[in-house]
């Protein structure tokens, strides 16, 4: 059956409902309810059935039941209208291929890349048509603030790179200040907005203020910002303001560079640290974030984000010492783009 995750909830007289995810066909020995959902993974879909022994399911077929996180994998990407695996995947720490399809093959479908990330764009270019309409590929444009490439001149130099028709979410990426986001850029990306090749356009901003403004304006579709435990500036001058035009939230530095997985100066022997487990939790934790982004280093890695993610939401002691922690690494971590 590949790789899936499958939600148990208990039914009247011992018997389980299941939702069978990225299954071709509906798995055997479950009894069909009826119900047919569309999947994120390629040529799959969610079958919901009755199994009448869920333990004996769980034995033949190594199904995982999760009791409450059948939302929390996956959701739709603000008004973009797409559904996404809510974490999503950069190949800039070089992977490998490998790693990039067994994300692909776990029902990741929300790939972010920039143009050197030759991992990645291998991958995008095999892509069949089925397929590549099932995933949301996100690159674009750079500010290099000492000179400035016009937005359309990189969205054919990437068309051309990837070897696709379109983009999907079309970014300015590096907005630091609210003068690199001006009234040339903005006007350029707002003719993208209208451009066939781009479904949605976005903004990678380290100004949480500007960001928050952006949003509330409908300046863009999509918002890129910082958000992790020891940084959650987002939750006070970004996130208010996403509901208005439904802006999608895309994170990333849920480890806050790794600092979140070390034992800082300081914190107790007898206390623990954090895991990128919990990392990428808190942050999914965070209704108002839609994807948040890993960058692996290897499979093994990849392959433990994404168990640790299908345990769902953070229990509330979890998310006590995760904020915790984060206050503790914060306050002696020293500087971060983004604050």
């Amino acid at each position: 059956m590949g790789d899936q995750t499958e939600y148990s909830k208990a039914g009247p007289g011992g018997t389980a409902e299941l939702r069978a995810a990225a299954c071709a066909r509906p798995p055997p020995g479950l009894e069909p309810s009826g119900r047919r959902e569309q999947a994120c993974g390629p040529g799959a879909a969610v079958y919901i059935g009755v199994v009448r022994n869920s333990a004996d399911a769980v034995r033949a077929w190594g199904w995982r039941t999760v009791s409450a996180a059948s939302d929390f994998l996956t959701t739709t990407l603000g008004a973009t209208g797409r559904r996404v695996f809510r974490l999503g995947l950069s190949a800039s720490y070089r992977p490998g291929e490998r790693t990039v399809r067994a994300g692909l093959d776990a029902g990741m479908n929300y790939l972010f890349c920039y143009a050197v990330d030759t991992h990645m764009t291998r991958v995008i270019r095999e892509l069949n048509a089925d397929r590549r309409e099932q995933i949301l590929i996100a690159t674009g444009a750079y500010n290099w603030v000492l000179w400035h490439t016009p937005l359309k001149r990189s969205l054919e130099k990437a068309l051309r790179r990837l070897r696709t028709d379109y983009i999907d979410v079309f970014h300015f990426l590096g907005v630091m200040k609210p003068r690199h986001f001006g009234p040339r850029v903005r006007e350029e990306l707002a003719r993208l907005r209208a451009d066939p090749r781009v479904r949605a356009v976005a903004v990678s901003c380290h100004d949480r203020k500007l960001a928050g403004e952006l949003a509330a304006q409908g300046a863009v579709d999509v918002l890129m910002v910082r958000y992790n435990a020891a940084h959650r500036g987002a939750e006070s001058e970004v996130f208010p303001h996403v509901s208005r035009h439904n802006t999608g939230v895309v994170s990333y530095t849920a480890t806050r560079w790794g600092k979140l997985l070390v034992r800082p100066r300081g914190w107790p022997a007898e206390e623990p640290t954090a895991t990128a487990g919990q990392c990428y939790r808190f942050v999914l934790s965070n209704p108002h974030v839609h994807v948040a982004l890993t960058a692996p280093g290897s499979e093994a890695e990849l392959r433990e984000n994404l168990r640790e993610v299908a345990r769902g939401p953070l229990a509330e002691d979890e998310m006590a010492f995760m904020r915790r922690f984060g206050d503790y690494v914060h306050a002696r971590a020293g500087w971060f783009m983004g604050g």
